[in-house]
């Protein structure tokens, strides 16, 4: 029979080792990541998405000894691969590389789409942003933007350009250059940049219209002629290049974004853990140099910045791809 000191000690034991097994149960749980995670990316390999996708995996793993692991879903602008982070188990072991053309601009373009960015994705971490470039074969007889205009008004829907996909932001923006300029090109869609840039570089299209980080060591080995971009400033990685708005057509302001968003209902430390951790990166000097060498430009955002920016874009393109006629069935 135990005695008082006895039974003190023994609850003590009892409680000691309740507690003990709480916290090593607590522990495994909150603890992230403790698996490879998935961070999918919704165009082909070889395109802007890609390119930053890769980046940010890789340096994640270098430095954090993470296992992140890129896994390319390509198709219907993107929107392919955003559905299935949207299907995906909100744990944050599968994430996306979302942009403007597949996160705010496909819903309003495909219709049924059984997604909601702002209601079923949470932003995670803004990565970068990007002019579009207008460029051309360095074999072309265009020299500059306005030889392009001057040739599309001589022979209206002749002068033909390739994008990466119906609907994206970067055929929208060649559509509202077409608006801007008060002429008509035809649009060459592909699946991806990387096949657009091909047929630009064989001379199968005139014009490639593209991110910056998709052409840019095409541009870089000379292969291709950057015209123009389409943002309000000049693109640091190529400072040489006019603006549209340079061009003749003020106001004139069309660039894309990239981020990392994750299944609505990823746990709020894990939202926190990762956009923590992808800032850290874009605040070193080796990432930044990577981005900008891509042609992008690094910005890093608090979670809610990236939320709000999100938000906004998604009410704002609505009324941009209904006045394009792009809708696809």
């Amino acid at each position: 029979m135990l005695n008082k000191n006895s039974l003190k000690l023994f609850s003590f034991l009892v409680l000691f080792f309740c507690v003990l097994g709480v916290s090593q149960a607590q522990a495994p749980a909150n603890a992230y990541p403790t698996k490879p995670i998935r961070l999918i990316v919704p165009f082909p390999p070889g395109g802007g998405t890609d390119i930053l996708s890769r980046l940010i995996a890789t340096k994640l793993n270098e430095q954090l000894k993470w296992t992140v692991i890129a896994d390319n879903r390509a198709g219907a602008g993107g929107t392919i691969g955003i559905t299935e982070a949207v299907k995906a188990a909100p744990t944050g072991y599968d994430l996306v590389m979302g942009q403007k053309d597949n996160l705010v601009i496909g819903p309003w373009l495909y219709k049924n789409l059984p997604w909601d960015p702002t209601r079923d994705l949470v932003a995670v971490a803004h990565v970068a942003y990007t002019p579009v470039v207008i460029a051309t074969s360095a074999n072309s007889k265009f020299k500059t933007l306005a030889d392009v205009i001057q040739a599309a008004r001589n022979a209206p829907g002749k002068v033909s350009y390739g994008s990466p996909g119906n609907g994206t932001s970067i055929h929208l923006a060649g559509e509202l250059f077409e608006k801007a300029a008060n002429i008509q090109l035809s649009h060459i869609p592909y699946k991806g940049s990387n096949p657009a840039m091909m047929d630009a570089l064989a001379g199968n299209v005139d014009l490639l219209v593209s991110s910056v980080p998709s052409a840019m060591s095409q541009i870089k080995s000379g292969k291709l002629r950057p015209l123009a971009v389409t943002s309000a400033k000049r693109s640091s990685s190529m400072p040489d290049v006019p603006t549209v708005a340079e061009s003749g057509f003020k106001g004139f302001d069309v660039s894309t974004w990239y981020g990392v968003l994750a299944p609505a209902g990823t746990p709020a430390h894990v939202v926190a853990t990762l956009n923590a951790e992808v800032n850290k990166l874009l605040g070193s000097h080796e990432v930044r140099d990577a981005i900008h060498a891509q042609g992008a430009e690094p910005e890093a955002m608090t979670q809610a910045k990236f939320a709000n920016l999100l938000k906004v874009d998604y009410a704002k393109w609505k009324g941009i791809v209904e006045s394009s006629g792009a809708k696809i069935d």
